[in-house]
């Protein structure tokens, strides 16, 4: 059962989507092109597949019985080879300021989805099936961790909320260990970056049935 002090909602995806869209606004439009931090997607790929992640998360809790054994049969594709295979796709002469506006839409979505979907109601996901409350902190998560990617290919500060940091480690990764800034260990945990008594993980999960 999940404390009240650690429980993440959808109004937290709400708050970290409108905050990473004011760190990334104003960028230089020809940098969206660039690698996003140690991925090889480009930043433009990146907040694209980060809009497509909320907008599915939203879709499973659509049925009125969520799949529990795969995901709902969208046809996804790619814009090139090695780039993600989406659902979610921007048109690209709307520019950054259209793909953030696509990424507020995605993320305005899944906020009203978990505010209605009852919170026993679980879905499927790939790194064990979860609740309302675990989709939201899998949300949360995606978009700390894609918004880091694409600050680096942007240039961009992204300082995020520590203790929002901490609440989806303490939802998603209960096997680490919280011994230093929430924001770096979740960095640490997500394969970003090395710690000093740490090594850079090279494969890296969360548990999401941890949020049920």
């Amino acid at each position: 059962m999940r404390s009240a002090d650690t429980a993440v909602d959808g109004e937290d995806v709400r708050r970290i989507v409108m905050l990473a869209i004011d760190a990334l606004w104003g960028a230089d439009p020809q940098a969206w092109e660039a690698k996003a931090g140690t991925l090889e997607w480009t930043c433009w790929e990146t907040l694209e597949h980060l809009a497509d992640d909320l907008f599915t998360y939203a879709a499973r809790f659509g049925p009125a019985k969520p799949p529990m054994s795969a995901l709902l049969p969208f046809r996804t594709s790619s814009d090139r080879s090695g780039g993600p295979a989406n659902v979610i796709f921007v048109d690209r002469a709307a520019g950054p300021e259209g793909l953030m506006a696509i990424v507020e839409a995605c993320a305005g979505l899944l906020t009203s989805v978990l505010r209605t979907a009852p919170s026993t109601t679980v879905a499927y996901h790939v790194f064990g099936p979860s609740d309302p409350a675990g989709f939201a902190a899998m949300g949360v998560v995606e978009t700390l961790v894609h918004t880091h990617d694409v600050a680096q290919g942007l240039n961009v500060e992204w300082s995020p909320p520590r203790e929002l940091c901490e609440r989806v480690l303490r939802t998603l990764f209960p096997h680490v260990a919280i011994d230093g800034d929430a924001w770096v260990v979740l960095l640490w945990a997500t394969g970003r970056v090395a710690l000093p008594d740490r090594p850079r993980l090279t494969e890296w999960r969360w548990y999401g049935t941890q949020g049920g």
